[in-house]
């Protein structure tokens, strides 16, 4: 029987989320797969789409995200976990959206991300892994790497002013509504 642990989440302002953290040595040694299925309980838990092992206080390049281009294709998916990932944009094309953190609770920002990316990296059993992505998927899967790179969301924004309480979002957003339809943007 495996048990798994829900982590505890590191906050903004802990030294391990503005650190780089170390490669993984051994993908398919057992103290990393346990890791991956605690990350994936408390991602889970905590409703999150990606998480990074920094977030959970671990200075290891394991990322676990939902790999998908939409919200609708996320719903029922297991996350998949890429260690030592590394991405490579297609090009230089950036699309802004709103981003949140489970490391940074309450808060959401625009953020600019490239539109269309291939990533690879290495499964848990050593083999390899390489796809490409765009969408809510790729803006995911930048996320979580720029974690493991000691950087957070609000360091990547070029306009602190679209910073915003996730409740003043919803309302303002609610709002605009009322008075002119439009799409809401995907937020990771």
């Amino acid at each position: 029987m495996v048990w798994m642990a829900i982590l505890k989440i590191a906050r903004m302002g802990h030294p391990v989320l503005v650190q780089r953290a170390q490669p993984v040595e051994d993908p398919s040694a057992e103290e990393v797969r346990r890791l991956v299925a605690d990350m994936a309980e408390t991602m889970i838990d905590a409703e999150g789409i990606g998480l990074a092992a920094p977030q959970v206080h671990r200075s290891l390049r394991l990322i676990l995200f939902l790999d998908a281009e939409d919200r609708a294709e996320m719903q029922g998916r297991r996350p998949l976990a890429l260690i030592n990932p590394e991405i490579e944009p297609f090009d230089d094309t950036l699309e802004s959206g709103w981003e949140g953190c489970l490391s940074i609770p309450g808060l959401r920002g625009v953020v600019p991300r490239y539109a269309r990316i291939g990533y690879r990296g290495l499964t848990l059993d050593g083999g390899t892994i390489e796809r490409e992505a765009q969408g809510l998927h790729a803006r995911v899967v930048q996320h979580e790497v720029d974690h493991l790179d000691g950087i957070l969301y609000p360091m990547r924004m070029p306009d602190l002013r679209e910073l915003t309480f996730e409740t003043e979002l919803k309302y303002f957003m609610t709002q605009s509504d009322e008075e002119e339809p439009h799409e809401p943007a995907d937020q990771p």
